[in-house]
């Protein structure tokens, strides 16, 4: 009977579990899905993660190329997020160029790494106005299940943490590049953001990590981008109405995920690697 309801009258179906204090999967208002990371997942790669957080699947997988620098930034590098949402992860998704949804995506990727700052961009510069890095971080979605912005800046931030890259010389009367492979550095990172979504029921209910069923019942999603203690970006589209008490416990939630996520990529990387993280 409940399987009829669910169908015919969805947000029925929602409320009255949410009047109980529960979600339909049996988890927690408060309560994320499991989350786990894998980093140096694809060997050819310079950098790469695999995220999974619940049924959500993201692939990370980052290619170094040399480039010249930015006339008016000569003593920066570039780094690029692009992300992919193929039909294989959701049918909601087409074949052909990138979607409205894909592009948002990308764009909200590249203002999570411009508003952290968490690769110094100076540190990809070989020769001021010669000679940078460019990072292109390509992510694919394999299983769209919700809180797909979570993952993403789980699987770039993971994948960004693996990045090596190879010592470069530069001749200038020759205006030459030698590459020395063996040679190689691993890149810094100044801080580990992390986004953690949450989706608003009438207003009252907040849910954490929610599904993509729980996303396209619910009024409105927020998304919040954390380093740490401090509050790096704040992602709401549109039709979410919260008071200043629910964005504080919206915060407060993020930070103690933070948390939980930045060691679950310690965890990894010192599965993968030998040295410390």
């Amino acid at each position: 009977m409940s399987a009829h309801i669910k169908t015919i009258h969805p947000m029925k179906y929602m409320r009255d579990f949410l009047a109980r204090k529960i979600r339909p999967d049996g988890r927690k208002l408060a309560e994320v899905r499991p989350t786990a990371v894998n980093v140096g997942s694809i060997s050819t790669a310079d950098g790469s993660a695999l995220i999974k957080i619940g049924n959500t699947v993201v692939i990370c997988g980052i290619k170094a190329e040399l480039t010249v620098p930015n006339a008016e930034k000569p003593n920066e590098g570039f780094v690029i997020p692009n992300l992919e949402l193929p039909p294989l992860c959701s049918p909601q998704f087409k074949s052909g160029p990138p979607g409205n949804t894909a592009q948002v995506c990308s764009q909200f990727l590249a203002d999570v790494l411009a508003n952290s700052k968490c690769v110094d961009l100076q540190s990809l510069c070989v020769v001021p106005d010669k000679v940078a890095w460019v990072l292109y971080c390509d992510l694919v979605c394999l299983d769209y299940d919700g809180s797909v912005l979570d993952a993403c800046v789980a699987a770039l931030v993971s994948a960004l943490s693996t990045v090596t890259l190879p010592e470069v010389k530069y001749d200038p009367i020759m205006k030459t590049k030698c590459v020395e492979l063996e040679k190689r550095k691993p890149l810094v990172l100044t801080c580990y953001p992390f986004a953690s979504t949450f989706a608003t029921f009438d207003e009252e209910s907040i849910l954490a990590d929610p599904s993509e069923e729980e996303e396209s019942l619910s009024s409105g999603t927020i998304t919040c981008v954390m380093t740490g203690a401090d509050l790096c970006t704040v992602h709401k589209p549109g039709g979410c109405r919260l008071n200043e008490q629910q964005v504080s416990e919206c915060i407060s939630k993020s930070q103690k995920r933070w948390q939980s996520l930045k060691g679950m990529v310690e965890a990894s990387m010192k599965s993968v690697y030998s040295n410390d993280f």
